[in-house]
């Protein structure tokens, strides 16, 4: 059926057809967000409100189970505070939003509304920070935050978002980096796990590092349409923000004052966008059930007196399933057909259907439908509660692996110019790199937009000489590099 047809609104633009017009489609119809007033905002409705408390939920614990602890930081930092760190502010300044009035008046400082928070943090890690004793200090912050984006869309790039931001500080290199990539794993654990989005970790080149880190790592992950998307970010900061907001700490031996290490990491609700991506069809969403709102969905049927029965049958297995923690939702509206609910439903991304009408009831059974794969089932309703966290798990699974395979299928090693035009078409290239910025830009501008994603961590030894250049390759493994939102 065509887009935008009388017959069925909330019909989608195929994938094939443009990916873009797809994701646009379904945030909006799947009721995800809705337009916010000011040009590149978005207004979170419940629904994906509630599929951002799941991840942030998880990711919370995980956090937590780590040893750090949540804090909160001011909105509004003086502008004075990021040019202490002139690559840091350099970075950002494109994306800045600036407070130059308030309460009437001019404002002796300007007030930077938050971008990320490492001044603001920076300068009270210098006053609860005194001897080696109080360290490591391992804060965590969930909070929006605001970049002034040129090209906004929902959950990828938007004015405002929502994060979480870790700040940790250190009495060296090694428990720093130790740090770092701990928190990195944390995210490749939340992605695979709770995402069901098999997401390559690894270390950014130095021309796509965070500003004013040493060293940035990366989750990306590989969008339906071949697309890269970073989804996790981990930095190792060394000693530039301690010394540019005198964070230091009398050390054990001699007592003198040592620069503390410090490191910084984040996830935001650009990882909505890419369970979108990642999982979507021409149906609309599909949701992995760990963070689906509704896993379950129950759509009784029947009309008149045949409607008590099934509907008392349904009480008793929501009970059941809502005893085994498992989110279940009535669909009963009278409003609207039993076609429009089941389509509707496979636009949100509820992992499970159950349809139980007279007939079935009759024949103590009802009709189990997978979102992944479109089957349907008829299964007894007795014993039919006990089974359904059992098949929740096969479906986290069936799309964990999913998406496994469409990656690796679209991940090419290659060797020749034409060959990583050919990949980065549709996918990502493996391949040898020098690691020079100005490389990495002619690379750019010769391709459609490829960019370096990561040096992956698990790389196999190589060395050779630079796919576009011809240089010696840099890093001693290969590098991937695809087009990326």
């Amino acid at each position: 059926m065509a887009k935008g047809s009388a017959k069925d609104e909330r019909a989608v633009t195929p994938q094939s057809e443009n990916f873009s017009d797809w994701y646009n489609d379904v945030v909006l119809r799947a009721q995800l967000v809705d337009r916010g007033p000011a040009k590149g905002t978005m207004v979170i409705r419940p629904y994906g409100y509630r599929l951002w408390e799941l991840l942030q939920s998880a990711l919370d614990g995980r956090i937590k189970d780590t040893g750090h602890e949540n804090a909160y930081f001011p909105l509004f930092i003086p502008e004075s505070y990021l040019k202490r760190e002139a690559e840091h502010v350099e970075g950002f300044s494109p994306e800045l939003a600036v407070v130059t009035h308030a309460g009437g008046k001019e404002l002796e400082e300007p007030l930077v509304v938050r971008p990320t928070s490492e001044t603001i943090i920076g300068e009270m890690m210098a006053k609860w920070i005194a001897s080696h004793r109080d360290l490591p200090l391992l804060l965590n912050q969930w909070a929006n935050v605001v970049r002034w984006e040129l090209r906004p869309r929902m959950f990828l790039r938007t004015t405002e978002f929502l994060w979480q931001e870790g700040h940790t500080a250190h009495v060296d290199e090694a428990d720093a980096m130790r740090e770092t990539l701990q928190m990195l794993d944390v995210y490749v654990e939340i992605a695979r796990d709770w995402a069901a989005i098999p997401v390559v970790p690894g270390e950014k080149t130095a021309g796509e590092r965070f500003a004013g880190a040493l060293r940035t790592f990366t989750i990306e992950g590989m969008m339906r349409d071949g697309k890269a998307l970073q989804s996790g970010t981990s930095h190792y900061m060394g000693t530039n923000f301690a010394k540019a907001f005198d964070i230091k700490y009398a050390d054990a031996s001699s007592g003198g004052q040592q620069y503390c290490h410090t490191t910084s990491w984040g996830m935001s609700t650009r990882m909505i966008g890419a369970i979108i991506m990642a999982h979507g069809d021409d149906k609309g969403l599909m949701l992995p059930p760990k963070l689906a709102p509704h896993q379950v969905v129950i759509v009784p049927m029947g009309k008149g007196d045949a409607a008590g029965p099934v509907l008392e049958a349904v009480d008793a297995l929501v009970a059941e399933l809502k005893a085994l923690k498992v989110r279940v939702h009535v669909d009963d509206r009278p409003q609207v057909s039993m076609g429009f609910k089941f389509n509707d439903h496979e636009m949100r991304g509820v992992p499970l259907r159950i349809a139980i009408g007279p007939r079935d009831l009759e024949n103590g059974v009802a009709e189990v439908a997978r979102r992944v794969t479109g089957e349907k089932e008829s299964l007894p309703l007795a014993g039919l509660a006990a089974a359904i966290p059992g098949i929740l798990d096969e479906i986290q699974a069936a799309m964990l692996a999913r998406a496994t395979e469409f990656r690796d299928a679209n991940i090419h090693t290659v060797d020749t110019w034409d060959a990583f035009l050919e990949a980065t078409n549709t996918g990502w290239a493996r391949v040898l790199h020098c690691g020079q910025p100005a490389c990495e830009d002619d690379i750019k501008a010769a391709s459609a937009a490829a960019t370096p994603r990561c040096i992956p961590n698990d790389g196999e030894p190589e060395e050779g000489t630079c796919i576009r250049c011809n240089a010696p390759a840099a890093y001693g493994t290969r590098v991937l590099f695809g087009r990326a939102y």
